[in-house]
């Protein structure tokens, strides 16, 4: 099955976030490297596995009882 590969702008117009908001807020959060996305020939550019993405947006919240808070504002699952 091939994969569909975007950058972060294209990922922005395709759920409809500004692709700030993607490279601040989502990605590392929610969206993990080596799941979501990769940085082909271990370089700087990010590309994003469009069928990975659209599987896990339609996932059930995780629970608040499995996160831990970090000092940094951000969530460690359990």
């Amino acid at each position: 099955m091939a994969s569909t590969y975007l950058t972060t702008d294209a990922l922005a117009q395709r759920i409809h976030y500004d692709a700030r908001t993607i490279r601040d807020r989502l990605k590392d959060s929610v969206l993990l490297e080596g799941i979501h996305y990769f940085r082909p020939f271990g370089g700087r550019k990010i590309l994003y596995i469009w069928e990975a993405i659209e599987r896990d947006m339609q996932l059930a919240p995780v629970s608040e009882d499995n996160l831990i808070p970090m000092a940094n504002g951000g969530v460690c699952n359990v």
